[in-house]
């Protein structure tokens, strides 16, 4: 059993309207924040999601679907509508989004703090609860180590200079980073992604991770890079894969004891080993979300069957 890090994740809730020709739409609990918590707590974390839920039909679907996983949903006092997203799927299950969503969140008193924060997404730069959590972040780090993932949404970043200002000042708030490689060219369209990972990693996380889809994925640390391919399986569709990948991230960072107080000097020495571990994890975590409908990420026993068939 992993070390209990007791992660706190600040961040939207998502109706996710998957649309395909000639069926009915179908509606999954999603949001890059509460679909990693959602992962978290059915890797066996106990989760809790500070989070914006409307007291409707699909508020009441996520909020059921996160409890039924173990996440301990705290939300403010809003009661504007679920945020919701209709996705369209290619013919090869990449999912394209178009967005309904307001995010205000307000201040929430939590009952403890966190050994461990994470965030990004809408949550991270929309405002007005943008600058909730960021102000979150900012207050509980001293206490707790700190995870994001921008997953960027380009209809919902308005200018990109102000947006990427946001991000940065996230990423030197962070002590993991994961983004995709369409994030990474969204924001710095003239850059590699491995020099803006290069870049972010000496702003002061100790992990930089960036995903290649089908090309797999690799890694920035103090004392180097590691690389993995990802695993050969047949895609449904890719909702959710990315936040697979984080959730897998964070499980295999607690289980080296990497995460949490005092574990911040630890997780900026970790070796070329714990990495390429943390990797596998991850892809691994991914590779069972893409097999099947929706952000549906593996259970701790998934998991470790995935990982025994590799």
């Amino acid at each position: 059993m992993p070390d209990r890090f007791d992660p706190l994740v600040i961040g939207e809730c998502v109706a996710d309207i998957v649309r395909l020709p000639e069926e009915p739409d179908r509606v999954h609990p999603g949001g890059s924040p509460a679909n990693v918590a959602y992962g978290l707590a059915r890797l066996g974390h106990d989760t809790t999601l500070l989070t914006q839920l409307g007291p409707d039909a699909h508020g009441r679907l996520i909020r059921g679907h996160l409890t039924a996983a173990g996440v301990e949903v705290r939300t403010d006092d809003a009661t504007g509508p679920t945020p919701s997203a209709a996705v369209t799927l290619d013919d090869h299950g990449h999912a394209t989004y178009a967005f309904e969503v307001g995010w205000t969140l307000g201040p929430v008193v939590l009952d403890r703090a966190p050994r461990h924060v994470h965030t990004g997404s809408i949550a991270a730069v929309v405002e007005p609860g943008a600058a909730t959590v960021l102000a979150a972040v900012e207050s509980l780090r001293a206490g707790a180590t700190v995870s994001y993932d921008p997953n960027v949404r380009p209809e919902l970043m308005g200018e990109r200079a102000r947006a990427l200002a946001r991000v940065e000042r996230c990423v030197a708030l962070s002590d993991v980073v994961k983004a995709s490689d369409e994030d990474l060219t969204w924001l710095y369209p003239d850059e590699r992604a491995e020099q803006v990972a290069e870049r972010w990693l000496a702003a002061g996380p100790a992990l930089v991770l960036v995903t290649r889809g089908g090309a797999g994925a690799f890694a920035l640390f103090a004392d180097g890079r590691a690389v993995a391919e990802a695993l050969r399986v047949d895609v449904v569709d890719t909702v959710g894969a990315g936040d697979a990948f984080m959730s897998g991230t964070l499980h295999a960072l607690a289980a080296h004891g990497l995460l949490g107080p005092g574990a911040r000097d630890r997780l900026h020495a970790m070796d070329r080993d714990t990495v390429t571990d943390v990797l596998r994890h991850a892809v691994a975590s991914a590779a069972v979300t893409v097999s099947r409908a929706g952000a549906n990420p593996p259970g701790a026993d998934e998991l470790r069957e995935a990982l025994d068939n590799t």
